[in-house]
Parts: structure tokens; C-alpha cells; sequence
């Protein structure tokens, strides 16, 4: 648990953080790629957060991920690769910096460390958790073999080190189908997202999909009356679901996508009005490089994304705090799963 006055007190011996008009029109064009969800006033609260965190980003050789997820004044303001949590720990290993802080939550930073074993991951804040990667350990993952023996594990990259290293392959949300419907065996396990796995066994119709029961708090909100409901007061606009959402919420929307999905669907359709079924940062991310979109609520907030603040940013690059570390030997075994997705992917050409 932060003490967040001692936090602010110990920044403010270092750096200038005042509020600053002036410093605010000076890092225009930082603002200019979110000034249609941040206002003015709030710019002048972020530009010196901003500024110093890009100064020390240099300093310390590091760069630092955004979760599509994040708030808009991280993923425009001081992210330096953006996108969903597997094409950020892939950049991760691109890149020549000695450290990589991981604006997202607990298990991303993790990925990150298993793919860029010799980097310093830091995690702005430990406590940013997920209650889809905390919903199974490796035990669960040995109940489901015992249950359905000679079936192998197809585990989301939404999980920790851990049911990474016992799992057989992971997935993405967004090839999530093509892994599965890839395997040898008829029956195939996956976890730990519930609504995922059946999604992805409408797609798979060939193969038996058996699930372990997780969900994710954002996703597991929405019901497909939700979506009736807005439809009937918003007529035209076009209803856009993540496939971690109930199938029967993915059956009422327009187009079902991964989160790279979304984006691209949304930037290649550019509808009038769009509803993104998702966590709300999504559509405040791209609103700026979509004027023509008029993106509508409602939407669910992610509580464990939005434990990553600039000054928690600034505080783990000043003071190199919450450095992530993985178990080399579980390390290597989760890296064995991630890669084996990564190669089938290739080989897939997906």
C-alpha cells in the first residue's frame, strides 16, 4: 500500500510538479493527441509529471509500455510502445533499454520479465493486480489435466508466470481460435477465461472446449439487455465487444474483437457513433486519432489499470522501486508456452 502524501513529498524535493499553464502550452503537441478527453486544466496538472518522466526515461535508459487500458495522459503522455499485453512484452525484447517500466497490471510486467529476462521490469504499483489472472493457479490447472487427461492446456496470456509454466501453449484473445482449433487433441482446456473459451468454441465447433470458470471483472458486467437497452436509446450506433465478454453479450454487438481488433475495426469502419464493450480507456485512447467517431458510453472501469497513476510512473523510475522478478526455472517454462503460441502463430500465418 502506497503512502501516497510521503510519495508526493519526496517527488517534490526533486522535481517541479506545481500545476503549470505555461509548461502546458509548451508540450502542445503531447496534449494535442488527447486534448479531446483531457481538458486544459487537467494538462497543466500532467505536463510537469510528464515532462520529468520523459527527461528521466533518458536518464535511466528505460522505456515504458501502455496498456491500451491506461488513462490517456500515460498513453499519450510518457508510453513509449502502446497495445495489448502480449505485443508489449514482444517490443519489450526489441528494444535496446535496460529498463522497461509496464504501465498496465501485475502479470504483464511478469511477461515482460520472462521475455527480457536480463531487463529491469518495474511495476508502478504491485498491488495493480487482475481478477482474470488471479482466478487459477498451477493447482487449478492440474485439477482440469486430472478431469480431462491427455487434453492440453491452452492458457491465456492473461495469467501469471506460474499457469504460464504449467500450461502447454497460451493464447491471445485474438488468435485465441485458431490455437485451439490448431491442437491435435479433440478435447481442449482453456483458461482461465470462461466466456473466452466459449466464444472460441462456437468458432471450433470441431473440437470439445472445456473451460476453467474465470472471468474478468470489466467484462463479466455487461449483459446483452445492456446492449438492447442502448441500442433502443442510440439508434446507428454500432455496438463493439471484446470476446471476454458473456457470448450472449458478444451475439447483441456488431463486432467482436481483441482489443488490436477494436482498434482497427473502429479505424478502418470509422462509424458515426460507436460503443466500445470494454474498459473505458479504450475509447479515450483513440478518440483524438478518430475525430470523425463520437464514441458513447456506457462503459466499465478497470479498478487494478487505474492503480497506475504518472506520479507512481515517476516515483518507480526515480527510486528504481518494484522491480519484478519470475523464478528462472518457472521463467523458462512459461517462456516455452509463450513461445510455442508464437511460433504456431507464425506457422498458422496469423
Amino acid at each position: 500500500m502506497f503512502d501516497l502524501p510521503a510519495l508526493r513529498a519526496e517527488l517534490s524535493e526533486k522535481y517541479d510538479l506545481a500545476p503549470s499553464p505555461e509548461l502546458a502550452t509548451e508540450m502542445s503537441d503531447i496534449y494535442d493527441r488527447m486534448s479531446r478527453v483531457i481538458t486544459p486544466a487537467d494538462w497543466a496538472i500532467y505536463a510537469p509529471y510528464v515532462k520529468a518522466i520523459n527527461e528521466l526515461k533518458i536518464k535511466r535508459n528505460a522505456v515504458i509500455l501502455g496498456h491500451n487500458y491506461m488513462t490517456p495522459e500515460i498513453f499519450h503522455g510518457v508510453s513509449d510502445f502502446v497495445g495489448d499485453s502480449l505485443q508489449l512484452a514482444i517490443k519489450a525484447t526489441e528494444v535496446e533499454a535496460d529498463v522497461i517500466v509496464q504501465c498496465g497490471v501485475h502479470f504483464m510486467a511478469e511477461t515482460s520479465k520472462i521475455l527480457s529476462p536480463h531487463k529491469t521490469v518495474l511495476m508502478p504499483d504491485m498491488e495493480a493486480g487482475c481478477s482474470l489472472a488471479e482466478s487459477i493457479t498451477a493447482e487449478g490447472v492440474e485439477e482440469m489435466r486430472r478431469r480431462y487427461p491427455g487434453a492440453p492446456v491452452v492458457s491465456y496470456v492473461n495469467t501469471t508466470a506460474e499457469v504460464k509454466a504449467a500450461s502447454d501453449i497460451c493464447c491471445t484473445s485474438s488468435n485465441a481460435a485458431q490455437i485451439v482449433g490448431a491442437m491435435e487433441s479433440d478435447t481442449v482446456i482453456m483458461t482461465p477465461d470462461q466466456y473466452l473459451a466459449q466464444n472460441v468454441a462456437r468458432d471450433v465447433p470441431h473440437k470439445n472446449v472445456v473451460w476453467w470458470e474465470g472471468s474478468c471483472i470489466v467484462h463479466e458486467q455487461y449483459t446483452a439487455q445492456d446492449l438492447r437497452e442502448f441500442r433502443e436509446w442510440n439508434p446507428g450506433t454500432r455496438l463493439i465487444a471484446h470476446p471476454e465478454c458473456p457470448p450472449e453479450v458478444v451475439d447483441e454487438a456488431d463486432f467482436s474483437g481483441s482489443t488490436s481488433g477494436i482498434i482497427k475495426y473502429v479505424t478502418d469502419e470509422k462509424p458515426e457513433k460507436a460503443m466500445l464493450i470494454t474498459e473505458c480507456s479504450m475509447a479515450s485512447n483513440i478518440a483524438d486519432e478518430l475525430p470523425e467517431v463520437d464514441f458513447v458510453g456506457p462503459c466499465n472501469m478497470c479498478p487494478y489499470m487505474k492503480k497506475i497513476t504518472l506520479e507512481k510512473v515517476l516515483y518507480a523510475l526515480d527510486t528504481m522501486t518494484g522491480q519484478v522478478e519470475v523464478d528462472p526455472t518457472m521463467a523458462e517454462k512459461a517462456r516455452l508456452s509463450v513461445q510455442r503460441m508464437i511460433d504456431l502463430s507464425r506457422k498458422l500465418g496469423i
